[in-house]
């Protein structure tokens, strides 16, 4: 191999034309899928404190953002619903006139060329906080994986493209799959958050989604934050039982595990940019100590140079944005 001064690395990075020529990485709007917080009501847009820019939205207001993310060209929004009522077996989360299944029949209605995703878990809807059903202060697995397929069948007949159990229950692809199934949707897609950390940067979400635990953690489903062979082997296990995509939460913290689902199995792969992440550059850029635009970009560039095909981010709207500006 050649050495300095016959070889010069800088040859390539003198023009911004060159640069862009060699540039190895570009995002896409087809890498973008906005979270979105639907409640109960009407005309109602609170804004998340803990999440600049994030709002809770009843269905009419939910209509008018998807409206906005189609017309910026994002081409996927997933839906987290408040219910109205909270009790001890989560409910709403399988009542087939749920905020969530009256919401995506609404979007389907009313906006064209937006494919709708829906988190399937419990959290939000259980008068706990937890993820699933409890015996004592323990979470049952195999009761709750009962629910969560009832609860994605309902979500398939309001209409959804795309199913995304979050759940991180044993058992729960393949439960749902079946069911989907026996019922006429074999065609809808999983994306199955199979490697999902309990991690510290989900607060925010907390916040939005009003689903904190009433007590404990989530450590004894979600993975230890120290471990990576056995994100290989939850991705394994939910690509087996039918996950069609599969997915990292967080995303910037754990880019090594994107990198390493991604080489091992070659599965479209998504990553979470989680409420942590989109917090901390918030506050960062408000406070002036970093360009908040430039860290947003190289935030998701990292997270598509390590691997995801698609990344779910709060900063869906303002990427569209700053391509439309930078790609003319």
């Amino acid at each position: 191999m050649a050495n300095f001064p016959i070889k010069r690395l800088r040859r390539l990075r003198y023009n911004p034309l060159i640069r862009d020529m060699v540039r190895e990485t570009e995002l896409s709007k087809n890498d973008f899928i906005y979270p979105l917080f639907v409640v109960p009501g009407d005309n109602v847009k609170k804004e998340v404190k803990s999440m600049p820019g994030v709002y809770q939205l009843s269905i009419d207001n939910l209509i008018k953002e998807c409206k906005e993310v189609s017309s910026l060209g994002i081409p996927a929004v997933i839906l987290f619903g408040i219910p109205k009522h909270k009790d001890e077996k989560g409910s709403e989360a399988y009542d087939p006139d749920g905020i969530i299944q009256r919401a995506v029949r609404a979007i389907k209605s009313e906006v064209k060329n937006l494919l709708v995703i829906t988190d399937v878990c419990m959290c939000e809807y259980t008068s706990h906080g937890h993820c699933g059903l409890l015996k004592g202060e323990e979470i049952l697995n195999d009761e709750t994986v009962e629910l969560l397929a009832k609860e994605s069948l309902t979500h398939a007949q309001a209409g959804a493209d795309i199913i995304a159990p979050s759940d991180m229950m044993d058992g729960r692809v393949a439960a749902i799959r079946k069911t989907l199934d026996e019922n006429g949707f074999e065609k809808i897609p999983i994306m199955s958050y199979a490697a999902k950390y309990s991690s510290g940067y989900y607060g925010p979400f907390r916040d939005a989604a009003e689903s904190a635990p009433a007590f404990g953690d989530r450590r004894s489903h979600q993975m230890d934050i120290a471990n990576a062979y056995e994100a290989l082997r939850e991705v394994e296990s939910d690509i087996e039982e039918g996950a069609d995509i599969v997915m990292v939460k967080p995303a910037g913290p754990y880019l090594d595990i994107i990198r390493r689902v991604k080489d091992k199995f070659g599965m479209p792969t998504a990553a979470y940019q989680v409420s942590g992440e989109y917090a901390m550059i918030k506050a960062a850029g408000k406070n002036g100590w970093i360009d908040e635009e430039r860290v947003m970009i190289e935030s998701l560039t990292a997270i598509k140079r390590a691997g995801a095909d698609m990344f779910l981010t709060y900063f869906a709207k303002d990427a569209a944005r700053w391509i439309d500006k930078n790609r003319k």
